[in-house]
């Protein structure tokens, strides 16, 4: 399954889980990472870390190693 440090800069999908219970995984869905939100890779540092996330109106920076614990369903469709 595909995870959220898979995707390019411009792309987006729906999250399907976050793997995990611990507090990493808390943390992540208060900041509104929940299964069936559309999450868009705004861009990269240079090195590939952090991860500049688009959610819910808002911008997050995350760890690729924070990323890939969220799993990805197929892109969302476009009307």
């Amino acid at each position: 399954m595909p995870t959220l440090a898979d995707l390019e800069p411009g792309q987006e999908a729906t999250v399907a889980a976050i793997e995990g219970t611990d507090t990493l995984t808390m943390r992540l869905m208060e900041m509104g990472i929940l299964e069936g939100e559309v999450v868009m890779v705004v861009g990269r540092a240079p090195l590939g870390d952090p991860i500049e996330i688009a959610v819910r109106g808002s911008r997050l920076s995350l760890r690729r190693v924070e990323a890939a614990r969220i799993q990805l369903a197929s892109p969302p469709a476009r009307s």
